[in-house]
């Protein structure tokens, strides 16, 4: 199986720009001193877009994602950063 990733290339301007899978689902929980991630294809597709994304050179030190059930995760989600050092 081959699975394409395009990801955008990042500007200054106009930040990251987010490519999501039609019906991704991904939920973050913290359990028992652990975060547990979960999510359907189209969910890990997604993230590894995001994580690709970020991993740009023109992609400052620093800069994050965030994602919460507001914004992306399911409702009850734990709130997820994830940021480039």
């Amino acid at each position: 199986m081959e699975i394409k990733i395009e990801i955008p290339e990042y500007s200054p301007s106009n930040g990251i720009k987010y490519n999501w899978e039609n019906g991704f689902d991904i939920e973050a929980k913290y359990d028992n001193g652990r975060i547990v991630l979960k999510a359907n294809k189209a969910g890990l597709i997604s993230l590894a877009n995001h994580l690709l994304n970020l991993a740009q050179d023109k992609i400052p030190k620093n800069y994050h994602l965030h994602f919460d059930d507001s914004n992306s995760l399911e409702e009850g989600s734990t709130g997820l950063i994830i940021q480039k050092i």
